[in-house]
């Protein structure tokens, strides 16, 4: 099966992964990157500084403490910039879900019955079931559904439900099942438009690339750091001035503070100081490609691992599209999607994804909290399907084995 040429070398990106060099994983593919990928070297270096010599309460008197709260804030620096953001865009929360379960608290409290919130069922539970519970509040939920044939996600649809009474639409940037990555600039933009805020999950999206947010036009993004090559953390970014206008979740006296008015449940404080090590990966994925200019790193990154990964689905694609025995989900072709690719088979996906275990291929299956967009394809969510997912680390020999193991699985 042809391929596209690889613009980085995936045995240079892998010695930035020490799992690549654990015993335990030797022989297998790892496609399974949704839900969570390896972390990098970088990442690990400062976490392991961190515990060694700044493991005690940050940004008090002695040396320390002030080298550990320097230590986070180059962190909260470092995401910004990889983001293309100012730094008080941004926030580190345990974890996505939490994050939008707070942001859901605080909209409950800011907005009144009968103001409208745009859903849609192409979501992750843990996106759509925080701002489909403010219905207990008395606002209105309007869904913003999906082709059931594709599990496409039509802009148009969301103009037929906007209206003055709409005060927030929320959207994933990537389904985690769809694959399919939305036109986020264009809604965000007609989000704005309506005069309503945008909250865009970028969960599925982020570990593909990190998004320029300030092109994207977002009022609130969020995604997570252990699907990032990071550690178990979730990253808010939101607009200041709406930080400013919800009201507080923390504790009072830290009212005036972004960073505590919506992570009220703080997370570890080596986590935050080893996440900068994403955006210093990211500088050495750069430092691969050979671009002239003065760009920024991360775009450059941005570019190599997409252009990476298209490559890496054709051959992929290609052999799921021409099989007759399973129903592809999403986008066919590479150019509109991530490579998350799920599809369905008259055997339960948790028992293709272990018998795919006993070759050495990493998979899973299941509904993966995206019960919603499953029903709305005809899909028995406990059925599930199965799910291959993967970044740019991944090799074409680890594609080449998948397509193998799945030609002989499935003929089975």
């Amino acid at each position: 099966m042809p391929t596209l040429p690889l613009p980085l070398d995936p045995k240079a990106l892998r010695e930035h992964f020490p799992a690549f060099a654990e015993p335990g994983l030797a022989g297998t593919v790892f496609m399974d990157n949704a839900a969570g990928s390896y972390p990098a070297r970088e990442v690990l270096d400062r976490l392991e500084r961190f515990y060694h010599a700044h493991k005690v309460q940050p940004y008090g008197a002695f040396p320390a403490s002030i080298a550990a709260g320097e230590m986070m804030d180059e962190s909260y620096e470092l995401m910004a910039a990889a983001l293309n953001l100012p730094v008080d865009w941004i926030q580190f929360g345990p974890s996505t879900s939490l994050n939008t379960y707070v942001l859901g608290k605080a909209f409950a409290e800011y907005f009144q019955p009968g103001d409208a919130i745009i859903v849609t069922d192409q979501d992750h539970e843990a996106n759509t079931g925080a701002w489909r519970k403010l219905a207990r509040q008395g606002l209105e939920i309007r869904e913003w559904t999906i082709d059931p044939e594709t599990g496409h996600l039509d802009p148009a649809g969301l103009e037929r439900l906007l209206d003055d009474r709409v005060r927030l639409v929320a959207f994933p940037h990537v389904s985690n099942v769809v694959g399919e990555i939305n036109p986020a600039r264009e809604i965000c933009d007609l989000v704005r438009r309506s005069g309503a805020i945008s909250v865009v999950d970028g969960v599925s999206y982020a570990p593909h690339s990190l998004p320029d947010l300030q092109d994207l036009g977002a009022d609130i993004y969020l995604f997570s750091t252990y699907k990032t090559y990071g550690p178990h953390l979730g990253v808010m970014a939101i607009d200041p001035d709406l930080n400013r206008t919800l009201p507080n979740q923390g504790h009072f006296f830290n009212d005036k503070k972004l960073r505590y008015r919506l992570t009220p449940a703080g997370p570890d404080h080596a986590q935050i100081g080893a996440a900068g090590g994403i955006s210093q990966y990211l500088q050495e994925v750069a430092a691969m490609v050979k671009v002239e200019g003065t760009g920024s790193p991360y775009a450059a990154a941005r570019n190599a691992m997409r252009a990476q990964e298209l490559a890496l689905m054709a051959p992929l694609l290609e052999f799921l599209r021409n099989r007759n025995d399973i129903r592809l989900i999403g986008p066919a072709s590479p150019e509109p999607r991530a490579p998350t690719i799920s599809f369905s088979h008259e055997r339960p996906g948790r028992e293709l994804a272990a018998v795919l275990a006993k070759q050495g291929i990493m998979a899973a299956g299941g509904h993966f909290y995206a019960w919603r967009p499953l029903e709305a394809l005809g899909i028995d969510p406990e059925h599930g399907v199965l799910r291959l997912s993967f970044v740019h680390y991944t090799s074409p020999g680890d594609i080449d084995r998948t397509i193998a193991a799945l030609d002989a699985v499935l003929a089975g």
